[in-house]
């Protein structure tokens, strides 16, 4: 995944939970599965201009997107991951802790 550094670029804590929380790709309403890969069930449909807050992330299905192609998934919550190529962190590599 091949992503430019946006210095303009604003990390911020989602709501006091402690974890940073990255933009989703404009213009994409993200599906948001039980697992890190797309051969996990969709659980939630992320709304355009949503931000998320990534608890952990780690390797799975590699996709495709508007950031790149990329193999790591980010945890959103308890059984909930987004593919990283529609998230805007900043990095092509790991920006929070892996998932155990």
């Amino acid at each position: 995944m091949s992503v430019e550094n946006d210095s303009s670029q604003v990390q911020s804590l989602s709501g006091g939970s402690g974890f940073p929380t990255f933009p989703v790709a404009p213009g994409y309403r993200v599906n948001v599965r039980s697992g890190p890969g797309t051969n996990y069930t969709i659980v939630d449909t992320l709304p355009y201009g949503a931000t998320v807050g990534i608890r952990c992330q780690c390797d799975g299905t590699t996709v495709s997107g508007p950031y790149g192609t990329s193999d790591i998934w980010d945890c959103i919550g308890n059984g909930r991951f987004v593919s990283d190529a529609y998230v805007k962190t900043g990095s092509d590599g790991y920006v929070a802790n892996r998932c155990n």
